[in-house]
């Protein structure tokens, strides 16, 4: 049986603005197991970024808690964080903004390695030629710079970055979404391919479906702040269940010419994310709210391992 390697339990990310508190992360709960795959989708906005990074302590949260490897570590000093940023690293959306213009592909990857202090600038210089080799990149591009390099190549230097210290736990925040789709795949298998071998743990943050499905063992669905849904990813596929998770994927373009897709339009304006009122924050946008829908929500499994946060899920399925 796998492990449970991080978890979050009712954990909150707000930032303070002019207006009140903005609801980044709002009560947010979900384990991962060690070896697997969680995805995190939902619409741009929803707070899926900000609840990697508060998960590996680039924001720190506001409330809840954080357990990883069965141990708290909502709130830590520097030097327990410094150990902690080599168990858990982040692969960022945007490969050219990253990274150091002023670094060698080389020396990007040696950095860390000598910041950790377990290498001697030799050992650290032969681990990194390791780890460029691992990832795909040829010896004659170790001392170009970022500028000279194409998209898939420079994505593969962050997560070359990423695995130097072979961390358990990384966060993949949207790593394929600025790249060209051939691109993609070839990244894709490459995060596959490292799993396998390093039993790594990766929270995918994403907005496309079709890379979820492909990847994730497991997908969280967020909607301003909130789960609204989280499942195995077959079932979700299969069976969605909330409204929300319904019209997301009524959007995925089909290549079945034989049998038409119905797309659900969404209409009405969003809630806003600053101090919302208690209740579910779709409501304003779906067809099937009621009087219940204003009541505060809650995620209730209603077949093992998928749960909704939805008040009429039995009625509407």
């Amino acid at each position: 049986m796998a492990n449970t390697l991080i978890e979050a339990k009712n954990l909150k990310k707000y930032f303070s603005t002019p207006r009140g508190m903005l609801h980044a992360v709002d009560d947010v709960s979900f384990k991962i197991e060690q070896g697997t795959t969680m995805g995190v989708v939902g619409e741009s906005g929803c707070g899926k970024s900000t609840l990697g990074r508060t998960m590996i302590h680039l924001l720190e949260s506001t409330d809840g808690k954080i357990l990883f490897k069965d141990r708290d570590v909502t709130k830590v000093n520097k030097k327990e964080l410094i150990k902690l940023r080599e168990e858990m690293q982040i692969i960022f959306q945007d490969p050219f903004s990253s990274l150091n213009p002023r670094m060698s592909v080389r020396e990007t990857v040696i950095e860390p390695l000598l910041l950790a202090k377990r290498y001697s600038k030799a050992e650290a210089g032969q681990k990194a030629e390791e780890i460029m080799s691992t990832v795909g990149l040829d010896e004659r591009l170790w001392n170009a710079y970022p500028h000279e390099l194409d998209g898939g190549r420079r994505q593969r230097i962050g997560i070359a970055r990423a695995i130097a210290l072979d961390p358990s736990f990384i966060v993949c925040d949207e790593p394929v979404s600025a790249l060209d789709v051939s691109i993609q795949a070839q990244v894709l298998n490459l995060l596959q391919d490292l799993q396998e071998q390093k039993n790594l743990t990766y929270m995918f943050i994403t907005h496309d479906l079709s890379v979820v499905r492909h990847i994730s063992q497991n997908i969280c669905v967020m909607y301003l702040g909130q789960l609204v849904e989280t499942s195995p990813s077959k079932e979700l596929f299969k069976a969605p269940l909330h409204p929300y998770t319904k019209a997301l994927l009524s959007a995925v373009p089909s290549t079945d010419i034989r049998h038409k897709k119905q797309r659900i339009l969404l209409q009405g304006e969003l809630v806003s994310p600053v101090d919302p009122k208690p209740g579910c924050r779709f409501a304003a946008r779906c067809n099937h709210a009621c009087e219940r829908c204003h009541e505060p929500q809650k995620l209730e499994e209603v077949s093992p391992g998928h749960f909704v946060s939805c008040c009429r899920v039995k009625e509407l399925n």
